[in-house]
């Protein structure tokens, strides 16, 4: 998705709340369920642009699960 070209492949936990436009606690909320795959660096949360923009997809039912 041509929108998230201006973050990193690997965002922040302020990146990726800015770019889904929510709130810290709701995002720590979908990554501790897996819901945006990640992972952590001594606690520090890395998460790929790329599973960003899965879960928008997802979200936004231009994902089709049936591939």
């Amino acid at each position: 998705m041509i929108m998230f070209n201006q973050y990193p492949d690997i965002m922040t936990v302020e990146e990726a709340c800015e770019t889904l436009q929510m709130s810290r606690n709701t995002l720590y909320e979908l990554l501790r369920s897996g819901e945006i795959k990640a992972f952590q660096v001594n606690r520090i949360w890395k998460i790929p642009r790329e599973a960003v923009e899965e879960y928008c997809r997802r979200k936004s039912g231009l994902y089709n699960t049936k591939l």
